[in-house]
């Protein structure tokens, strides 16, 4: 073991090179704060993991500027979204579906799912992030750290090299995984039933022509040799991923997943008694053939601990049905980026990092509800009964609740509300409206692009000028728009999607998050959004 010498300092640490943590990183980097990013593995992943991403985590992409790039990547599975649910995968079928059919967005966003492997995606947004600024550095771990109220102090090693050296940051952000070292080293339990499952993985080349009929699928659910047993196709043709769920209280332990075994279940599960099977590693040169993958369910405590946040699997375990894993990591990240950077830059109090943890604590709470819910039927259910879940409510339509929302009276009580009849209220994401700036088609959402934007109506005139002086005097980006003025509204669509009148204003937060609205124009526009903008960003004489 060597000890370097010198230090090296830096405004936020992510532990942690998943896609989560390498969203973190990017989504800082872009609002001009450089972080440091330390992952014990060498690379990226090596394996596709999470397969579809939804339209929401592609309009947080799209604000960066990556969405053209990962269509450019999307997998040469893309055209084929099915998912059955079979017996074996020659014999009967218990349901098949379109997986994208019931989730399209519509008219409800500027962009679509994106049908691209995770592995691929980590690749393109690591080399986004490092050319926006982010230290990254891959096979570095952390070896220790200490919390302070004043700031975070962590040794990290580089694997190769075995030098260490410390890490002074102002803030933490956990993105270590689902086994969530960092959190349970300040310990901070979870809520949930846990580990729900083993299944052991492994990869096999076959010619499964015979069995497939000319169906194309990203997911088949198989009840042999076990139920939940789960193929998926890979990149490469004839190449296949197998889960076997197996039960270590039973004494079946991923050991006991032999060669021949793995062969055995292939077969087994695709219902060819002699089907030729050829195993094959993860990776060029690896020895170990099988995967032990833990099925989880729990949400942390607190997504807290003083300059310490965790984000992704280090706060939220979920089922893999559903695709909600790496979709609810990018939207943490997304959270706490705009957060912290506001904090670092002098523009927001301390307290507005308070809700992040009130904010997106509850979506988890929600999501894992319902992915365990997915879980059960697309296991046993039979047609549609296996797929009935609102996924474009869960994408679109959860609701935040905290200090920097202004909720007004009456809004429901409950999680989720269904965006294809867009309230505009606060606390949700604002609505998508098609625009037109000189004959070209913009979407409202691409007007936010990092900093506060007012929305005012096309009689808004006093809202304009008001944000014009309020960012003035608070020192702060602040982005306005009079939509059926500054940009035509074809459709007239604008008004009553977000709530207001021609002459109210609605204010968007950096996460395109409604964060305030006024439905017409007060007497005093200017003194309105100045209280109403210090309130939300915890902003005070003593903050900057």
């Amino acid at each position: 073991m060597t000890t370097a010498s010198h230090d090296h300092t830096t405004a936020v640490l992510i532990v942690g090179g998943g896609i989560t943590g390498l969203s973190a990183a990017l989504f800082l980097a872009r609002r001009g704060v450089r972080p440091t990013l330390v992952e014990r593995h060498r690379s990226t992943a090596i394996q596709p993991q999470a397969r579809a991403f939804n339209p929401r985590s592609m309009e947080i992409y799209r604000t960066f500027g990556l969405e053209e790039q990962i269509r450019e990547h999307e997998s040469l599975l893309a055209d084929m979204p099915e998912m059955l649910g079979a017996d074996t995968l020659i014999g009967a079928q218990r349901f098949r579906v379109d997986m994208l059919a019931e989730v399209r967005p519509g008219d409800i966003s500027p962009t679509e799912w994106a049908m691209i492997d995770q592995d691929e995606l980590e690749r393109l947004v690591r080399a986004h992030a490092e050319r926006a600024g982010a230290d990254v550095r891959f096979g570095t771990e952390l070896v220790s750290f200490d919390a302070a109220p004043q700031g975070v102090t962590a040794t990290v090693r580089e694997l190769d090299s075995g030098l260490e050296s410390r890490i002074r940051a102002d803030y933490l952000v956990a993105a270590d995984g689902n086994r969530a070292g960092i959190r349970h080293r300040l310990g901070i339990g979870a809520d949930g039933p846990g580990v729900v499952g083993h299944a052991a993985h492994f990869l096999f080349d076959a010619d499964l022509d015979e069995a497939l009929r000319g169906r194309r699928f990203l997911l088949a659910y198989l009840d042999h040799p076990t139920t939940g047993t789960a193929l998926v196709p890979l990149r490469q043709p004839g190449r296949w991923m197998l889960g076997v769920p197996f039960h270590p209280q039973q004494g079946d332990g991923v050991e006991d997943f032999t060669a021949q075994r793995c062969i055995e279940s292939a077969r087994s599960a695709v219902g060819i008694a002699d089907l030729d099977v050829a195993l094959v590693p993860p990776a060029p040169g690896w020895s170990r053939m099988v995967a032990d993958v833990r099925i989880g369910a729990s949400v942390a405590h607190r997504y807290r601990v003083g300059r310490v946040f965790f984000a992704g699997d280090s706060a939220h375990v979920f089922p893999p049905t559903g695709s909600f894993g790496a979709n609810t990591g990018i939207a943490d990240a997304h959270n706490l980026a705009w957060k912290l950077a506001a904090v670092l830059h002098g523009h927001a109090g301390p307290a507005l990092l308070d809700t992040y943890e009130a904010e997106r604590r509850p979506v988890a709470q929600t999501t894992m509800d319902t992915a365990m819910r997915i879980l059960t039927a697309r296991h046993h259910a039979v047609g549609e009964e296996a797929t009935r879940i609102d996924e474009v409510a869960m994408a679109f339509g959860y609701r935040y609740q905290s200090t920097a929302i202004c909720t007004e009276p009456g809004t429901p009580d409950q999680p989720l509300e269904d965006p294809r009849a867009p309230s505009g209220r606060p606390g949700l994401r604002a609505p998508h409206v098609w625009l037109d700036r000189a004959g070209t088609p913009v979407s409202t959402l691409d007007l936010f692009t990092g900093n506060f934007t007012l929305l005012a109506g096309a009689e808004g005139a006093e809202w304009v000028d008001a944000a014009k002086a309020v960012g003035a005097t608070l020192e702060l980006d602040l982005d306005s728009h009079r939509i059926g003025a500054d940009l035509h509204d074809p459709e007239d669509r604008f008004p009553h999607a977000f709530g207001i009148t021609s002459t109210g204003a609605t204010l968007i937060r950096p996460d395109g998050f409604v964060a305030w609205r006024a439905r017409t124009t007060p007497e005093r526009p200017e003194r309105q959004l100045h209280h109403v903008l210090t309130q939300l960003i915890a902003r005070n004489a003593g903050n900057r």
